[in-house]
């Protein structure tokens, strides 16, 4: 017969049952997530830390949605098992700097069902994650959103437990690359960490874990698939799509009356838009596109109509509902893009006609954005070489720029070296290389005739090549101030041609003139080139500005320091002059008896027989030298820029 349990047994069995009922259930992690007493390490605290991390290869990976995100954006952090399906129950994750002093890096943002718990580590709010409940999961998706004030690499690191005695510390992701970006996000609210925060080693590693590389092998990429049989391809650099290679690459695939276009960027670009655009002659301005824009962690669409004079592409003059996105990805940087658009678009009176229009397709990408706007393409941009309707699938290249090149190389060498050459040989070098002729000329009036005559010829030449390129006026303060230069240009040997004799009392109005115009056409030449810079055909960089402001700083200095032997030329020839005038007084030579000519000849110490150079000639001639090797290495680079343009897509290939 069994005894009657007492109260202290009854007390006994409640505390033993309360203690079995708290101890960790070895399938189960911390069940309200991690502490924020482990921020440093990551290292989770199971039994007293009698429990140590595995040492195996994880089988759990951190993927992330591109390697490269702007300051301010958003990206997606993929926790998930390997092979998929695998459950855990709880993690910690952080993103780090991948170079010290490794301190924490940007912030979490919240889950709509409340499964994320975010962490405030290093005195800063949100900068980590765990999880809210320790239920098995196979998969956590959260956002992450990058600091405004940093650039460079970071790393998220990740603690997976599978179970409370199974886990693994330090779990990487690949590195993701933080860039520059000219439109701030709003970013999500946080303190300012001091100074001091952050900490001066990386998360914690178990000393034999080697992290598995991740990295497949690249296969073929789809978007190529039909090019040229069932679907229009076109990218860039020119002849990609046959490589497989594109920069930036479009397609379009016609069922019917359905429109259907792929636009995708190039892996590494950094690239911050992909856009297409439907052209009626090729050239910016006027024509409807489509952008792909990756914000807050995702891809958005917009359709913009873009102008010419100022170039924009402004996307309020379009029904955003013209287009709809049907499908979209950005993996490792490569925005994606499946898009459909209507067969009937109009755009400010002006109807894009899909079914029976012919249009060139125009691809550009670019590394940054503005405000409801996308940034310069300084990716890279080509339009097709013809139009086409976008039914009949056909090969397709891009359009020649060879005309557009020609005009700014002929301009630079006409503005940049010969003219700048002539005009020094006409204001310094008349007395020198003295008793020396070309072609019965003086020297310096030859080489001068010679330059000015080679400025104009390639100053026609450019202008005739830009209205074969255009076939119509653009009127900007490139092309205005442009088209004063080449009259003031047409004019000047048309003067020259009516140019009075030496002792004619109309010379020096000639002069005067002569030297204005072409002192002013010198001028406004390298102001047009400075313009030049700015315009979307020409496709130059923006550093441009500085290699032009230092040429122009070089040219003044010469002209400085040749003006400052002039005047020492002056103050020795004067002198001599003066000695001689009291000589011939005191022979009792009377100036009157002379021409007036030849008392102006005397007073400048000039006589008319003389057959010497200046004082300071070698001097003259080394600085010559000097210049006109400085010139050609300056005229051989911008013509580079120009040749060579967008000189991006080559510097990048370095």
């Amino acid at each position: 017969m069994t005894r009657p349990l007492t109260k202290r047994s009854w007390l006994a069995l409640a505390t033993a049952l309360l203690a079995l009922s708290t101890y960790p259930d070895p399938g189960q992690s911390l069940p309200q997530g991690a502490p924020e007493t482990v921020c440093d390490t990551m290292l989770p605290f199971h039994s007293g830390g009698s429990v140590l991390p595995q040492n195996s290869v994880s089988p759990f990976s951190v993927e992330t949605s591109s390697s490269t995100v702007g300051q301010g954006q958003t990206l997606r952090v993929d926790l998930t098992g390997v092979p998929a399906g695998l459950s855990f129950g709880g993690y910690m994750i952080q993103a780090r700097n991948r170079n010290p002093p490794h301190q924490i890096i940007g912030q979490f943002g919240t889950a709509r069902d409340g499964t994320i718990k975010l962490m405030n580590c290093e005195n800063s709010v949100n900068n980590s994650a765990t999880h809210s409940n320790a239920g098995p999961k196979q998969q956590v998706l959260l956002e992450w959103q990058s600091p405004v004030d940093f650039l460079g690499q970071v790393v998220f690191n990740a603690t997976v437990a599978q179970s409370y005695a199974e886990f693994w510390v330090g779990v990487p992701s690949q590195p993701v690359q933080v860039v520059r970006r000219d439109v701030s996000a709003v970013p999500l609210p946080t303190l300012n960490p001091p100074s001091s925060a952050g900490t001066t080693r990386a998360p914690y590693t178990p000393p034999t874990y080697v992290a598995p590389n991740n990295v497949a092998a690249a296969s073929a990429d789809p978007i190529y698939n039909g090019c040229g049989q069932s679907k229009n391809c076109f990218g860039f650099p020119d002849g990609c799509v046959a490589s497989k290679t594109c920069t930036s690459v479009a397609t379009v695939n016609v069922r019917g009356d359905v429109y259907e276009f792929e636009i995708q960027s190039g892996k590494g670009t950094n690239a911050a838009y992909v856009a297409v655009g439907l052209s009626e002659d090729a050239k910016m301005g006027e024509d409807l596109t489509t952008e792909c824009v990756p914000e807050n962690g995702r891809i958005n669409l917009y359709s913009s109509y873009t102008s010419a004079t100022p170039y924009a592409a402004v996307r309020s003059s379009v029904g955003q509902n013209s287009a709809r996105l049907l499908d979209a990805s950005l993996v490792d940087g490569v925005i994606y893009c499946r898009v459909q658009r209507e067969p009937l678009t109009t755009v400010q009176g002006r109807t894009f006609d899909l079914r029976n229009g012919k249009y060139h397709l125009l691809v550009a990408s670019g590394s940054s954005l503005k405000e409801n706007s996308v940034g310069y393409h300084d990716i890279g941009r080509l339009p097709s070489g013809k139009a086409i309707s976008l039914a009949e699938v056909q090969d397709l290249s891009g359009s020649s720029k060879l005309l557009v090149q020609l005009h700014g190389a002929f301009m630079i060498a006409a503005w940049i070296g010969t003219t700048s050459l002539g005009i020094i040989f006409a204001r310094y070098f008349k007395q020198t290389w003295v008793g020396s002729q070309s072609c019965g000329k003086d020297q310096w009036f030859a080489w001068h005739r010679l330059l000015m005559v080679t400025t104009w010829s390639l100053t026609i030449a450019a202008y005739v090549l830009i209205w074969v390129e255009l076939k119509r006026a653009v009127w900007h303060a490139h092309s205005i101030i442009g088209l004063i230069t080449v009259i003031l240009c047409f004019l000047q040997p048309i003067g020259a041609l009516f140019r009075p004799g030496p002792k004619d009392k109309m010379r020096p109005y000639f002069n005067w003139g002569h030297w204005l115009g072409g002192n002013l056409a010198h001028i406004l030449g390298i102001v047009t080139i400075f313009f030049s810079v700015k315009l979307p055909k020409a496709e130059l960089p923006e550093w441009m500005d500085w290699i032009l402001v230092s040429f122009v700083v070089v040219h003044v200095l010469v002209h400085l320091i040749f003006s400052i032997g002039l005047c020492f030329n002056h103050w020795q020839v004067a002198g001599m002059a003066s000695e001689r005038h009291l000589s011939q007084r005191g022979n009792n030579f009377q100036m009157g008896d002379l021409s007036h000519h030849q008392q102006h000849a005397m007073r400048n110490g000039m006589s008319m027989e003389r057959k010497v150079d200046a004082p300071y000639a070698a001097m003259r001639k080394g600085l010559l030298g000097v210049y006109a090797v400085v010139l050609l290495l300056f005229v051989v680079v911008l013509i580079l820029l120009v040749v060579l343009a967008p000189i991006e897509q080559f510097l990048g290939k370095s």
